[in-house]
């Protein structure tokens, strides 16, 4: 049950930011940032809608997982301002789901005019936003939030996902295995999420 329960919760958050913001068609170009729970799931909902998408991430090591496992189109590295330079302008949507605190000025710039990008993480510290370069420079832009709607787009997300064979990477464990799940997540040694199986009815660690 708990399996079932985060798959419909990451997938239903993932798939509702994709549909309301408009990012959902064919050939645009969409930045997902941070590559963790929700992230690995938006990189294959937005493959599933024929997007080409770049992970943007502070880590370099999760690019051959953004990649080959995950089927992501590109990587690039938030840290090194080269790579974010050649990137500028070229995405049509961007969702964030990093719950830290985090520079948002140069995730704009990635976007096209007119482009969008959707907060889903929740940092406990306000973030700055700049406005300048909501207004200027290839302008227009939007920033916004999203959250989870109702049954019936639960069941249209359960169909889509069913149809393009989408699945949360997940890591089952025991019940006595809980501390030791713990020390990993400290040292983010997950992919991308733990469920423990208290009922011991699924094959866990």
């Amino acid at each position: 049950m708990g399996l079932l329960l985060y798959y419909v919760l990451a997938a239903q958050c993932t798939y509702s930011t994709l549909q309301h913001s408009g990012l959902n068609q064919p050939g645009m170009h969409i930045g997902v940032v941070g590559l963790g729970g929700l992230g690995h799931v938006t990189v294959k909902f937005a493959k599933a809608f024929g997007a080409k998408v770049t992970v943007i991430s502070t880590s370099p090591t999760k690019k051959k997982e953004a990649i080959e496992d995950l089927g992501s189109d590109a990587f690039l590295v938030s840290r090194e301002p080269d790579h974010m330079q050649a990137a500028m302008g070229t995405m049509d949507g961007i969702t964030d789901r990093v719950s830290s605190v985090h520079p948002v000025l140069p995730l704009l710039g990635l976007l096209k005019s007119h482009g969008k990008l959707v907060m889903v993480g929740a940092p406990i510290e306000p973030l700055e936003l700049p406005v300048f370069p909501l207004l200027m420079v290839a302008g227009r832009k939007i920033v916004a939030g999203s959250m989870m709607e109702g049954m019936k787009e639960t069941r249209e997300m359960i169909d889509f996902a069913g149809k393009h064979d989408i699945t949360a990477n997940v890591e089952v464990i025991s019940m006595d295995y809980v501390n030791t799940a713990t020390e990993r997540l400290e040292k983010n040694d997950v992919r991308y999420r733990f469920v423990v199986d208290i009922g011991n009815t699924l094959k866990a660690v």
